[in-house]
C-alpha cells in the first residue's frame, strides 16, 4: 500500500512541462514508469537527467552488457535486503520475477543458507555472495568470495556487478534517507516491461540530452522549486 511522502517532495507529471516533460518521458521509455526515486532525485533536475542513464545500462539487460537480467536483479535484490531497503527491494522483487527468479528463490536469497541451496547454480551463488560483501564492505578481504566470483565470471562481468552493486548502495542509501514512498503494487509491476533496454532509445536520450544542455541552468531548477511546491 503506498504511504505519505514525509520528507522531499515529489515532482509530479502534471506539473512539470517543457525539457522537464520531456525527460519523465525518456524515465518512462527506459524504466518504464516514471517511479517516486526519480520523482523525489528530480528536485536536483540536472542531477536525475545524469543519473539516468548510468542506473538503466548497468541494471538492465541489453547488448552492451555482458550479464543477464536474472545475474543483475540477484545481485540487486540481495543488496536491498542486506541494506534493509525496503523501496527498492519492493520494486526489484518485481522485476526480478520478470527475469525469471522464482518466489522461493527471492525467499532464499534473503535468508543466509543461499549458499548450501539447490535453488541457485554455482553462479548464481557466486554473484549473490559477492552482492553481500561488496555491500557489507568486506569484499576486499574476502578471497573466498571473489575466487569464487573470479571462476565463474570474467573480469569485466566482475567489474559490471561490482558497479551494479555500488550504483544500488547508494540508491538504497537515497531511498532511505529522503523516505522515499513505496508505490502501490501494480504502479511497481509496471518495471517488468523494462527488464531488457532498448539501445536505441538510449541513444535518443543521450542525443537528447546533448541537444538540450543549457548554457544557464537556474530556469530548470526553478521549475524543479515550483514543481515540488
Amino acid at each position: 500500500m503506498a504511504r505519505e511522502q514525509k520528507r522531499v517532495q515529489t515532482i509530479e507529471p502534471e506539473a512539470i512541462d517543457g525539457q522537464f516533460e520531456d525527460f519523465y518521458g525518456a524515465v518512462t521509455r527506459l524504466l518504464g514508469r516514471v517511479p517516486h526515486f526519480y520523482r523525489t532525485i528530480s528536485n536536483a533536475p540536472f542531477l536525475a537527467m545524469l543519473f539516468l542513464p548510468i542506473n538503466a545500462s548497468a541494471q538492465r539487460e541489453w547488448p552492451g552488457t555482458r550479464i543477464s537480467g536474472k545475474i543483475k536483479e540477484m545481485v540487486v535484490i540481495k543488496t536491498s535486503h542486506v541494506n534493509e531497503c525496503e523501496y527498492c527491494y519492493a520494486h526489484n522483487t518485481s522485476l526480478g520475477q520478470a527475469a525469471g527468479i522464482t518466489h522461493e528463490q527471492i525467499i532464499e536469497m534473503s535468508s543466509d543458507d543461499y549458499l548450501t541451496s539447490n535453488l541457485f547454480n554455482e553462479r548464481e551463488k557466486a554473484a549473490i555472495l559477492w552482492a553481500e560483501n561488496v555491500t557489507r564492505n568486506t569484499a576486499q578481504k574476502n578471497e573466498d568470495a571473489y575466487t569464487r566470483l573470479k571462476a565463474n565470471f570474467s573480469e569485466g562481468e566482475i567489474v559490471e556487478m561490482t558497479m551494479l552493486c555500488g550504483m544500488f548502495n547508494m540508491i538504497n542509501r537515497i531511498n532511505d534517507s529522503l523516505d522515499v514512498a513505496i508505490e502501490a503494487q501494480p504502479e511497481i509491476d509496471k518495471i517488468q516491461g523494462s527488464l531488457h533496454m532498448d539501445p536505441a532509445k538510449m541513444g535518443e536520450y543521450l542525443r537528447w540530452l546533448g541537444d538540450n544542455w543549457p548554457d544557464e541552468f537556474e530556469t530548470m531548477n526553478k521549475q524543479a522549486e515550483d514543481a515540488a511546491a
